[in-house]
C-alpha cells in the first residue's frame, strides 16, 4: 500500500479529472462493486515482464502507468482500499532466440529452448541464470525510482506450488482450453498444439509437443520426450509450464489480478486471456492497451534487438520524472523513442512543475506531475531549460558542472548545487547530452554582409545596456535590432511603436552565426545568464571569423 498524500481540493476535483489515470480508476471501481466480495479484496494491479533481454523503457513504462493508475485509484478511494502491485517476470519461458545484446551469442546456443532461469547467465557477476541477471536489472531501475512494487518470478510461482491448485484445474478443463486456443491456429499448429509445456526431465528443455495423454484424475500429462521414450509428469511443482495465452488466464485466475496494462500488439489476444480465465475460474480484470514505442525509423523496440533507448541511456542524459512524463503523454498513441526526444520531455517536465503551485486542486489533478510524484511534486527551482543548458554548455566549453554553477549563480545570486538539487542535476544531464548528441552537429557558418552590420548593431545596443540587464530587456533590446534591418522586417506583424514586426529569420541567424544551430532558447534569457561581455566576446569571434573555421 503507497502512502499517498491528497488535499481536500483534490479529493472533491479526482471525480472530474479528465486525466486518464482517473479515467481507469473510476472503471476499475465499477468492475469492483459489480465483483463478488470486490468490496473487500486487496486490489491487486499486475505488470508482466518478459526476461528474455535487458528491461527496455517499455518495460518501464508499463510499471508507471500501472502506478499512476493506482494513485488514482487510492484518491478516488481516499486511501481506504488496500492495493497493491506485483510485477511478474515470466523467467520460466524458454529462450527461443539468443538475442543480439548478449557478449557471446554461440556460447549461448546450447541452451535454446532452456528456461531462461536454466541459461547461464553471458554477463558475469554473481547472478545464476540469464533470467535472474535481467530480473535483478529490473528490479535495480524500480528501486532506483522508488516504486512501491512485489517482484514475482514464474519460476519460483510453478515451482513453490502457487499455480497448483488453477494447473490441476486446467488439466480438468482441458477441453475448454483447447475450444479456446484451437480456432486461433493453423492447421499445422493444431495438430500439435497443447497449452501444456513439459519441461523435459532428459534435457531441460522447454517443449512444445503434443498431448498423448491428459489424465483429470491424476493431474498428469504423457507426451514423447526429445529422445521418443513416453514421459508421464505432474503438471505440478514446475515439471510444467503454460504456453503464454493460457499462462495469461491461469495467471489472471490464480491471483485474482484486477488490472493490468499491456501492448497493443496483446490486443487482438485479450478476449482468449479473459476466456481462459474465466474458464479456470476466476474473473478478467481490467485492461489498458497503450500504443508501442518505436525507434527513429518507426519500427517496434525490442528487448532482443536492442534498439530505441534502454533505461540506463535514458538516465545517463535526464531524469527518471522526465521519463515519466514521455510515459503520460498520450499512451494510447504510438511515439517515436529515441536520443532526439530527451530535451523536450526535460523542458516539458520543468513546465509542468512550475505551474503546479499555482494551480486550483482539479488542475493540479490533471498535471502530470502530481501522477509522476505519487501527488507531492518537488518545489520548482531556477525557470532555466535544458536547451538553455545545452547553449550555455556549448559556448562555456564546459566539461564539469562547476564551470556552469558559475554562471549560474551570477544569474541568480543565492542558487546553490545544494538549495537547487534538479537544476545541479541538469546541469550534469546538460553536459553529457551536449558532448554525445549536439556537438558533433554543429556548423557554425559565416555571416553575410547584411549580418555583419546587423551583429555590429547588436553588439553595440547590448553594449549599452545596464550591466544587470534582465532577460526581458535583453530580448526587447534583440527585438529592436531586428526591427531597423529591412531582411528582418515583417509586415503581417506590427511593433509595439506601430512599425513591422520581426521574422524568426532574425534569430535564426543569430543561432546559426554564434550557436552553430538551427534553432535554440529565448536569446534575451540566454544572453541574461551567459553574460552580455561574453556574448559580445562571441560575436567579436563571430565577425572576425573564428567561430566558422573553428
Amino acid at each position: 500500500m503507497t502512502s499517498l498524500a491528497f488535499t481536500a481540493d483534490q479529493v472533491a476535483a479526482s471525480e472530474a479529472s479528465k486525466a486518464w489515470p482517473f479515467e481507469e480508476a473510476r472503471r476499475l471501481i465499477k468492475r469492483l462493486e459489480r465483483l463478488p466480495g470486490g468490496a473487500d479484496k486487496t486490489v491487486l494491479f499486475e505488470t508482466g515482464y518478459g526476461p528474455s533481454g535487458l528491461p527496455h523503457i517499455g518495460t518501464f513504462g508499463e510499471v508507471a502507468r500501472t502506478t499512476m493508475v493506482r494513485h488514482a485509484f487510492e484518491l478516488l478511494t481516499e486511501g481506504k482500499r488496500k492495493t497493491r502491485l506485483l510485477c511478474f517476470s515470466d523467467d520460466m519461458d524458454g529462450m527461443r532466440k539468443i538475442p543480439d545484446t548478449v557478449p557471446d551469442k554461440k556460447a549461448l546456443e546450447p541452451y535454446i529452448q532452456m528456461p531462461l532461469t536454466k541459461v547461464p547467465n553471458p554477463f558475469g557477476g554473481d547472478y545464476p541464470s540469464f533470467g535472474d541477471h535481467n530480473n535483478a536489472m529490473l528490479r535495480r531501475f524500480l528501486d532506483t525510482f522508488g516504486f512501491d512494487y512485489e517482484f514475482a518470478s514464474a519460476t519460483e510461482y510453478y515451482k513453490a506450488g502457487r499455480f497448483d491448485e488453477v494447473l490441476l484445474r486446467a488439466v480438468e478443463r482441458y477441453d475448454d482450453i483447447m475450444a479456446v486456443m484451437l480456432p486461433t491456429l493453423g492447421a499445422e499448429r493444431q495438430a500439435s498444439y497443447s497449452p501444456f509445456l513439459p519441461i523435459s526431465p532428459t534435457s531441460g528443455r522447454v517443449l512444445y509437443v503434443p498431448m498423448k495423454e491428459v489424465d483429470a484424475k491424476a493431474g498428469t500429462i504423457t507426451f514423447a520426450d526429445e529422445d521418443g521414450r513416453d514421459v508421464t509428469l505432474p503438471v505440478t511443482g514446475g515439471h510444467v509450464k503454460l504456453q503464454w495465452k493460457p499462462d495469461f488466464g491461469m495467471r489472471w485466475a490464480a491471483l485474482g489480478v484486477d488490472f493490468e496494462m499491456f501492448g497493443k500488439d496483446h490486443q487482438t489476444n485479450a478476449p482468449i486471456y479473459d476466456r481462459i480465465c474465466e474458464i479456470l475460474g476466476g474473473v478478467a480484470p481490467q485492461h489498458y492497451v497503450y500504443e508501442l514505442f518505436l525507434d527513429e525509423n518507426g519500427e517496434k523496440i525490442s528487448k532482443s534487438k536492442g534498439n530505441g533507448i534502454t533505461i540506463d541511456q535514458w538516465l545517463t542524459y535526464a531524469s527518471p520524472e522526465s521519463l515519466a512524463l514521455f510515459m503520460f503523454q498520450k499512451p494510447r498513441s504510438a511515439k517515436k523513442l529515441y536520443f532526439d526526444v530527451i530535451p523536450r520531455a526535460v523542458d516539458e517536465y520543468l513546465q509542468f512543475l512550475s505551474a503546479y503551485p499555482k494551480q486550483d486542486g482539479k488542475q493540479q489533478l490533471d498535471n502530470p506531475v502530481w501522477h509522476i510524484h505519487a501527488a507531492q511534486p518537488p518545489k520548482p527551482e531556477l525557470p532555466i531549460t535544458f536547451g538553455l543548458l545545452l547553449n550555455l554548455v556549448s559556448v562555456s566549453h564546459a566539461h564539469s558542472k562547476d564551470v556552469l554553477w558559475g554562471f549560474l549563480a551570477r544569474y541568480a545570486p543565492g542558487a546553490t548545487p545544494e538549495n537547487n538539487p534538479i537544476l545541479d542535476r541538469l546541469a550534469g544531464y546538460a553536459i553529457r547530452y551536449y558532448e554525445d548528441f549536439v556537438k558533433p552537429t554543429k556548423k557554425f557558418r559565416a555571416p553575410d554582409d547584411v549580418e555583419i552590420s546587423a551583429l555590429q548593431s547588436l553588439d553595440a545596443t547590448l553594449a549599452s545596456l545596464p550591466a544587470g540587464a534582465d532577460g526581458d530587456t535583453i530580448q526587447n533590446a534583440l527585438l529592436d535590432v531586428g526591427r531597423a534591418i529591412p531582411r528582418y522586417q515583417d509586415p503581417t506583424k506590427v511593433s509595439p511603436s506601430g512599425g513591422p514586426g520581426v521574422k524568426l529569420d532574425w534569430f535564426q541567424a543569430i543561432y546559426e552565426i554564434l550557436l552553430g544551430q538551427e534553432r535554440g532558447p529565448r536569446l534575451g534569457t540566454f544572453v541574461a545568464l551567459y553574460g552580455i561581455p561574453e556574448t559580445r566576446a562571441l560575436i567579436a569571434k563571430a565577425l572576425s571569423g573564428s567561430l566558422a573555421t573553428a
